[in-house]
């Protein structure tokens, strides 16, 4: 389990007494066997994945590289993420990295991991600057960051003059800031993180678009999450009072606010809150037609509308 610090434990002191290189096949073994141990599904191909993770390189390297030598801090770092992986940890946070559009993020359990689904907001609002070249610039606004990832794909891929990510989480805020700074060089707009909840930190600002993935899940819901979810990623990121609907319902009056005429407002829900989140939408009367767009399954999963002119 996660220490004090938000961080996977520190693994015993004989990891100190490694200090020397090692055969990428040797270690990928040795890892497996540990993941092995622990119940690890497929134990060998996460092995190679953690090695590979580790290192920064393709899933596949370590196959191909069965001879290549690894430093001793990289077996170390690949010991102590299998260990974590061991004890239950999600990929991800034993890892501590996590891929998200074109950019790698570093993560731990004071953020959400990032899911393939939440992608479609960066899709959604890519495909709504280029219907019309006038909605080009302005100020983005990620609302409930985490680990940043929405604020810095949207930097990276669209077309702003900036991007502000707001996280009421400090520890979030904190991982955001650290992945804004590691990835500067591949922005094309600079990203702010600021603390606060939900649109407070951008006060007095208006924008051209909003996006957020809101914690959605009602606490009654919690028992069937999967253990992963449920026992690793932060609750504040994850659940929502009012039926799940509490936190989306003020992020909807708040963000008519923040919103300059005609600019977008993108959400993304689960299925079964979809169509209350239209509703809600529909019946604050400042935003025009609710567009929902499935996911990869055909689940309903991003809402997109605007703010009225008037």
């Amino acid at each position: 389990m996660p220490n004090a610090t938000g961080m996977p434990a520190a693994g015993p002191p004989a990891d100190r007494t490694v200090s020397r290189e090692i055969a990428v096949h040797t270690l990928r073994g040795e890892v497996g066997a540990l993941l092995a141990r622990a119940g690890v599904d497929d134990a060998d191909v996460e092995a190679r994945d953690l090695i590979a993770a580790v290192v920064g390189e393709a899933r596949f390297w370590p196959s191909l590289h069965r001879d290549a030598m690894l430093r001793a801090e990289q077996a170390l770092a690949a010991r102590r993420a299998a260990r974590a992986r061991a004890a239950g940890a999600p990929f991800a946070y034993a890892v501590g990295r996590a891929a998200f559009r074109h950019l790698t993020l570093m993560v731990d359990d004071r953020v959400l991991i990032p899911r393939q689904e939440t992608e479609l907001l960066i899709d959604a609002v890519n495909g709504w600057v280029a219907e019309d070249p006038r909605r080009s610039g302005g100020i983005a606004i990620d609302v409930g960051t985490g680990s940043g990832a929405l604020a810095l794909a949207l930097a990276n891929e669209g077309r702003f003059e900036r991007v502000i990510a707001t996280d009421i989480s400090s520890g979030a805020v904190a991982v955001a800031r650290t992945n804004v700074a590691r990835l500067a060089s591949v922005l094309r707009a600079p990203v702010e993180v600021r603390a606060g909840a939900l649109l407070a930190p951008v006060h007095g600002l208006q924008a051209r678009v909003i996006v957020s993935n809101p914690p959605y899940i009602s606490y009654s819901e919690a028992p069937a999450l999967p253990r992963q979810v449920r026992d690793w990623e932060p609750p504040i990121a994850l659940f929502a009072g009012n039926g799940g609907l509490a936190v989306t319902s003020a992020l909807i009056l708040g963000a008519a606010e923040v919103l300059e005429p005609g600019g977008l407002l993108a959400i993304e829900v689960d299925s079964q809150r979809a169509l209350a989140t239209a509703d809600l939408l529909r019946a604050d009367g400042r935003y025009d037609e609710v567009r929902i767009r499935p996911d990869l399954t055909g689940r309903d999963r991003i809402l997109m509308t605007t703010r009225k002119d008037g």
